[in-house]
């Protein structure tokens, strides 16, 4: 064979095997399941995310999917033990901690040492260590606020409340039928009852509020005490008197807070973004305070991460998409976009402070969460809160629909709370 044919079939070979680089490369999809898709904000943040990702790496593409939060663990659950994870894994802080534990999450620790990124007072990230490795990165770190709608305290003479009896004063006298149809519409709360842990979540406001928690800091179960069944009495006073409206999600919520319905909503810092969501006449009124207790809830929201199954090469480009998200210029995006303070340090700039106003109300709220170790996936408890959050919502629901004392019912979910932690 001359010389000229061997470099002409070797050339040939050349371009089909760059043709079929370039084909694998325009087949590269990574998947990337979120709750968050259509949040306001947040969902704009991941797509500008994905675009600048996109525009860097021609070729390759992310599929960005919503998958509702009361699905959200069962349908990982599904895809990781079915050997299809995601390739980047968008969890609550609250339950990264079983897909860690099964050795599904990838260790980040090698991926940060050999980049740019300074995790050195990155706000909430110990809360990713599991068991000696870094499963994820902190995505948002918070503490619980409370909007109030002043047009509606205006209407009752009263102000934002500041402790339990100012508060349950609130709302007695803001639950109203305003169009004397003989049906309330206008309540002076709103608290999720549907399924998912918000349940949970919601409840530990009053719980924390009253002195009490899930366990202590060592991990030991400690529900059954007077703080416990004090805290469960008034959540059980709330909708004893009808205080907020029932069988409703998060969203339903949100929906009759930015409608003006409600005198006030007890959420995490995210709750702003539907404040801004509000028609102008609404919103006007709606504003941030802290919460009527001397401690917040708070703790991890959300966290990113790789399924560590994936291949090497699919594992390059999911770290580079974390790249982007963790810079500093998308973390101040994150802070605007949000309505809260980046959990990278030196995010705080005038733009967060303009786009929002009540910014330090959120610093001291989730500082004063943190000192404190109230966090809504208690330790003890991580790697089974869902099924933890299930018994909770169970159980406080049963307390109010058979009117049970509520110290039977702490003494109850502690048996219950044991004996879940003993089969872990």
């Amino acid at each position: 064979m001359s010389r000229k044919l061997l470099f002409s079939g070797f050339a040939v070979l050349l371009a089909l095997l760059m043709m079929s680089v370039g084909v694998q490369a325009q087949d590269t999809t990574l998947t990337f399941i979120s709750w968050q898709v259509d949040e306001p904000g947040v969902g704009d943040w991941w797509r500008s995310a994905i675009d600048e990702f996109e525009s860097r790496h021609e070729g390759v593409t992310i599929e960005f999917t919503k998958v509702a939060r009361p699905e959200y663990a069962d349908t990982f659950l599904t895809l990781f033990a079915g050997g299809t994870p995601p390739d980047i894994v968008h969890l609550a802080a609250f339950e990264f901690q079983q897909f860690a534990d099964a050795g599904w999450m990838e260790d980040l620790a090698p991926w940060v040492e050999n980049s740019e990124l300074d995790l050195d007072g990155w706000a909430g990230q110990v809360k990713c260590m599991w068991e000696g490795e870094m499963s994820c990165i902190m995505l948002l770190y918070f503490g619980f606020v409370m909007v109030v709608n002043d047009a509606i305290l205006e209407s009752i003479d009263m102000d934002a409340p500041t402790n339990w009896e100012e508060m349950i004063a609130v709302l007695r006298a803001a639950t109203q039928d305003t169009d004397g149809d003989g049906i309330v519409d206008q309540w002076g709360i709103c608290h999720h009852t549907n399924e998912g842990s918000q349940y949970a979540s919601q409840l530990l406001s009053y719980v924390v509020g009253a002195g009490a928690y899930w366990t202590s800091a060592e991990g030991e179960v400690t529900i059954d005490t007077p703080e416990m069944a004090e805290g469960l009495s008034r959540w059980k006073t709330v909708f004893d008197e009808g205080l907020s409206p029932l069988d409703l999600s998060s969203g339903d919520c949100h929906q009759l807070m930015m409608e003006g319905k409600l005198a006030t909503r007890m959420e995490g810092s995210w709750v702003y973004n539907f404040v801004r969501r509000a028609e102008p006449e609404i919103q006007q009124h709606l504003r941030i305070v802290p919460v009527p207790f001397a401690v917040p809830v708070g703790g991890g929201s959300n966290v990113i991460g790789m399924a560590s199954e994936i291949s090497d090469e699919r594992k390059q480009l999911v770290w580079e998409f974390i790249e982007i998200i963790t810079s500093q210029e998308y973390q101040e995006q994150f802070g605007v976009n949000v309505g809260n303070p980046a959990p990278r340090p030196g995010t705080l700039t005038d733009e967060i402070y303009e786009a929002v106003p009540h910014v330090d109300i959120l610093v001291a709220s989730q500082t004063t969460a943190s000192e404190n170790g109230i966090d809504r996936s208690p330790t003890g408890l991580q790697i089974v809160y869902n099924e933890f959050a299930k018994l909770v919502r169970d159980e406080a629901q049963r307390m109010i629909a058979e009117d049970i004392d509520p110290a039977e019912t702490a003494a109850h979910l502690q048996a219950l709370a044991v004996e879940l932690q003993q089969d872990m």
